[in-house]
């Protein structure tokens, strides 16, 4: 996000792009409905709502939420962006309406359980769930802002901007002039002056003390629930003169799932790719990509190398997959499944190097998984390291037929050749 600030919308776009496909998703994300809990819990003024997750519960929830004209606001809940301009699976134009409250079941049965596509999705889209009616809010000024781990600075980064209501990439690009920063030191924590100076920066017009205090409040939240983004967008500005987070974006840090037990039993695995879902229960570092060759490799360093290779001779590789250094056989196993539930993978490779982790107990891991999963695509296996004659023993007597690879770059010409 800091990088779009830096850069035109177009390149922003391109770098998410990419950073979306090879980076590890290390953080937890909630919906909308979620979050407007948690804002509130931290004296944040959130719209109200009431989450639905079955049809006969719709009108019922529309008519408490409904104003003097009897409209509602009804929103898909999904882990993506772009809902407003997204389009279901089954024709139905946007995840988000504003309708009466006469309509709500009829436009509610074509939303929940469909599947909603926007440009943060990827073609596949993702799953609507539950469905978020809120009141209508009579908005007279909207703005951006977000808290972000900065690296730069070490710490926090506030970020805002006196326009809001569309993406900050459009906002960088269209009003550089009106992007504010202001770095806070984590020791320290939020400053009055800096509370202060982010609400000149929004150019807010109401109460501004007002608006200080709900800068330190979600400041409060970031570091209390171990945050790694809170971006309010829009932040804006109510009729009667409240500044409220119309629509907010929360994301916490995985790593810190051992004090956020309660945040953690939030995560909603229906918006993930099933195979990130599968390789976090079994702690195997897993990254989905649209190649052909399955990977599985020892050693984040190893596994770039041996994806770098596979291209260089002319194929693709389906994913990242990095065992650890101490993988046991169970996992193994696991990887295995894994690999082979991915319809693209026309082979796999083993690129191991045997340290920590000794190559027989790789072997029989292999031989063990390749029995169980019943192995239909060329296995290309390359072993080095400790108790490597053991290791390529197993697999040479193994009833499986596993082509061995001297070396990592004999391993990718083999991997590639047996697709071709």
């Amino acid at each position: 996000m800091l990088g779009a600030l830096r850069r035109s919308a177009k390149d922003a776009s391109k770098a998410l792009g990419r950073a979306s496909q090879l980076q590890q998703q290390r953080f937890l994300n909630i919906h909308e409905y979620q979050g407007a809990e948690l804002m509130g819990k931290y004296g944040i003024n959130a719209p109200h709502g009431v989450a639905v997750t079955k049809i006969e519960d719709l009108l019922p929830a529309a008519k408490k939420m409904a104003d003097s004209d009897g409209e509602v606001v009804l929103k898909s809940q999904i882990l993506a962006g772009g809902r407003g301009l997204g389009k279901f699976k089954n024709g139905l134009q946007g995840g988000v309406h504003i309708v009466n409250v006469d309509k709500v079941q009829e436009l509610g049965q074509k939303m929940l359980n469909q599947v909603l596509v926007t440009k943060q999705t990827g073609p596949a889209g993702k799953p609507v769930n539950t469905l978020y009616l809120a009141a209508k809010m009579q908005l007279t000024n909207e703005m951006y802002f977000a808290i972000l781990l900065d690296r730069a600075s070490a710490g926090p980064m506030m970020i805002g901007c006196s326009e809001g209501g569309t993406s900050i990439e459009d906002l960088a690009e269209k009003y550089p002039e009106k992007i504010i920063k202001v770095p806070v030191d984590i020791r320290e924590g939020i400053t009055d002056a800096q509370a202060n100076e982010m609400v000149e920066g929004l150019k807010v017009t109401t109460d501004k003390k007002a608006a200080a205090e709900q800068i330190k409040n979600m400041y409060n939240m970031f570091t209390s629930c171990d945050c790694t983004m809170v971006e309010v967008n829009p932040l804006a500005e109510t009729k009667d003169g409240r500044l409220i987070a119309a629509d907010a974006k929360l994301g916490f840090d995985d790593n810190a799932a051992f004090r956020q037990k309660e945040l953690m039993a939030l995560r909603d695995t229906s918006q993930e790719d099933p195979r990130d879902v599968a390789a976090s229960q079994y702690d195997l570092n897993y990254i989905g990509l649209d190649g052909s060759i399955g990977c599985m490799v020892n050693g984040a360093g190893l596994a770039m190398a041996t994806m770098d290779i596979i291209k260089l001779h002319g194929g693709s590789p389906a994913n990242f997959l990095d065992v650890g250094g101490n993988a046991t056989e169970s996992q193994i196993v696991q990887a295995f499944k894994l690999l082979t539930s991915d319809k693209q993978v026309k082979a796999l490779l083993v690129n191991i190097f045997g340290g920590i982790m000794r190559c027989d107990v790789v072997a029989q891991g292999i031989v063990n998984a390749a029995k169980e999963v019943g192995l239909k695509v060329p296995l290309i296996v390359r072993l080095e390291g400790t108790n490597v004659e053991k290791g390529k023993e197993i697999l040479k007597t193994s009833e499986h037929t596993i082509i061995p690879a001297d070396d990592l770059d004999d391993a990718a010409h083999k991997a590639v050749k047996s697709i071709s």
